[in-house]
């Protein structure tokens, strides 16, 4: 996705003919110091001549590359008077202040996917040493020992492998073990089935994705869904002897399970490449004999490098020159009064695609995003894309106003917008339909006194709540009881009901058939105890809970 910013000059020049300074902080390939190199109006100064003094290098330069060392910090942006842009060789910015860098309006880039090859070769080779022993098998050769009969390995052929996570590095790792004859089967809930066929993979939920593999890679980023998604209820689940191979977070895996599952022999082995703590000092991981063990290098090698260093390179030569901005981690610039009306909106967009996205099961297909009143006149590019962010972020770490629509495009899902200004009524409102292939539902939200994200309506039911902190919803049979039964059960687990949000449906209530909606926002998390008591109420149909 391209996106032209506001106030900016499309040439990139000072207006005075003076040359653009671009500083490398850090060491990258000679391809790419050579695309600046080849500018006649870029000046470049290396990490060699800058010597580690970086806040005295950036005063005066209108471009910052570094790569993972250079801490780029607050004071640094503060110090720098012309700095526009701040591009990174890799994916991670989490040695750059973002938030300092959108306050001073300068566009951070980062260089997703450039290292998926990498990666995607990383884990087969550490699929294929789980299955025939290739360290052991080495280090008992060099030992003088002949270890044929207890080395015997297996084949990758014929297995199952379960991918969790089929962004760029899942899909390339599907498409080798495919070339191995393994069945590929793959969990992530934000690609549409025509993709997965497209690629010959077969999407299952996480439950019957555990049972079916031999092999599972991880591949998703790290957000508060995924923080130790591999724990022991999920290792139970698993096929008795499944290899597991993580090359994506160390923190997807809770340790202590997985070393449990790898002495019971319920894992077979496991391959990891990264750790929850790095260097990772007294992991007990490391000194199981069934763990092969690597230091965050998935991603190294000279191919991956090199193409990090020369797209980071030609990102920002295309910003400087001509203003286009290329996998920006953070806000586009915004006029102060553009910035002032829209803010509210993009909060209350994000927060109903949050919303929905954990209401919803299946696979996303459809996201479509209507715009009533005032909103529809403006620039809703960034509205979308704040549904999008809050919809995708539930598996997508790094999704972000400027990516959303490339990572949705990417997944197979079809974004649709529509702009209404005559059915607004007094005020602005949002409404967002998320389809999957188990079914659809609907929200409408507003923004209350200039800053209170609102829900006004879920799937045709008037459950009017504030869109913020712990929300459960529950639909049910329309018979007297519930409500108390709703309040009983939560006051019993110690839970505080906060707003309680009814809707009826009328429909059905001769026959007996009547439904309502409950929207229920509590002080403290519901856990899956009360859940499964809310869940237990002989009137209640589902029951789903929502953090905002």
């Amino acid at each position: 996705m391209f996106l032209r910013p506001a106030c900016r000059r499309l040439r990139g020049d000072h207006g005075n003919g003076q040359r653009m300074k671009i500083v490398v902080a850090e060491k990258i390939s000679p391809a790419a110091l050579k695309i600046f190199r080849d500018e006649a109006d870029f000046e470049l100064v290396t990490a060699e001549q800058i010597q580690g003094d970086l806040i005295s290098a950036v005063r005066d330069c209108d471009a910052l590359v570094v790569r993972s060392a250079a801490n780029v910090n607050a004071a640094v942006i503060d110090a720098a008077r012309r700095l526009r842009v701040i591009g990174r060789a890799g994916v991670g910015v989490d040695n750059i202040d973002i938030d300092a860098a959108t306050r001073k309006g300068v566009v951070v880039m980062n260089t997703p996917g450039a290292n998926a090859i990498a990666v995607a070769e990383h884990t087969l080779g550490l699929m294929l040493s789980l299955a025939r022993f290739i360290p052991r098998a080495d280090q008992s050769t060099r030992a003088g020992k002949w270890e044929k009969k207890s080395l015997q390995g297996t084949e990758l052929r014929g297995k199952t492998l379960g991918i969790i996570g089929l962004g760029r590095v899942g899909v390339e790792v599907a498409r080798r073990a495919k070339a191995f004859g393994m069945r590929v089967v793959a969990y992530d809930p934000f690609v549409s089935q025509q993709l997965a066929h497209e690629l010959e993979i077969e999407l299952l939920a996480l439950h019957p994705l555990y049972a079916a593999s031999d092999y599972i890679s991880l591949h998703v980023g790290l957000t508060p869904q995924t923080v130790g998604m591999i724990n022991a209820s999920a290792l139970a689940k698993m096929k008795t002897g499944v290899r597991i191979v993580n090359c994506a977070r160390g923190e997807l895996i809770e340790d202590s399970a997985l070393l449990e599952a790898l002495g019971s022999g319920q894992v077979a082995g496991a391959a990891l490449d990264v750790f929850s703590k790095e260097p990772p000092k007294d992991n007990a991981l490391l000194n199981a004999p069934n763990v092969i063990a690597t230091p965050h290098i998935a991603g190294s090698t000279n191919e991956a490098q090199e193409l990090v260093g020369v797209q980071i390179a030609l990102q920002v030569k295309e910003y400087l020159k001509r203003s286009v901005i290329q996998n920006a981690v953070n806000v586009p610039s915004l006029s102060d009064e553009e910035y002032a009306e829209l803010h509210p909106y993009m909060e209350l967009a994000e927060k109903l695609g949050t919303f929905l996205s954990q209401l919803s099961n299946g696979n996303a297909e459809l996201i479509s995003v209507s715009y009533h009143g005032r909103l529809a006149d403006r620039k809703t590019a960034l509205l979308r894309n704040s549904v999008l962010k809050g919809t995708l972020k539930q598996s997508i770490d790094s999704v972000n106003l400027v990516n959303a629509v490339s990572l949705s495009s990417e997944r197979g899902i079809t974004v649709q917008e529509q702009k209404r200004p005559e059915d607004g009524g007094a005020g602005n409102v949002i409404s967002l339909c998320l389809r999957t292939h188990q079914g659809e539902h609907r929200v409408r939200g507003t923004v209350l006194h200039g800053r209170s994200p609102r829900l006004l309506d879920l799937d045709g039911f008037d459950v009017e709540t504030p869109l913020e902190g712990h929300l459960t919803v529950l639909r049910n049979r329309d018979v007297p009881g519930v409500i108390g039964q709703i309040g009983t059960i939560l006051g019993k687990n110690g839970i505080n009901i906060a707003n309680f949000a009814l809707g009826r449906n009328e429909t059905g209530r001769s026959s007996g058939e009547a439904e309502a909606m409950a929207v229920v926002q509590t002080d403290q998390p519901v856990t899956a105890a009360a859940l499964k008591e809310l869940s237990s109420i002989a009137a209640v149909t589902s029951v789903r809970a929502a953090q905002i």
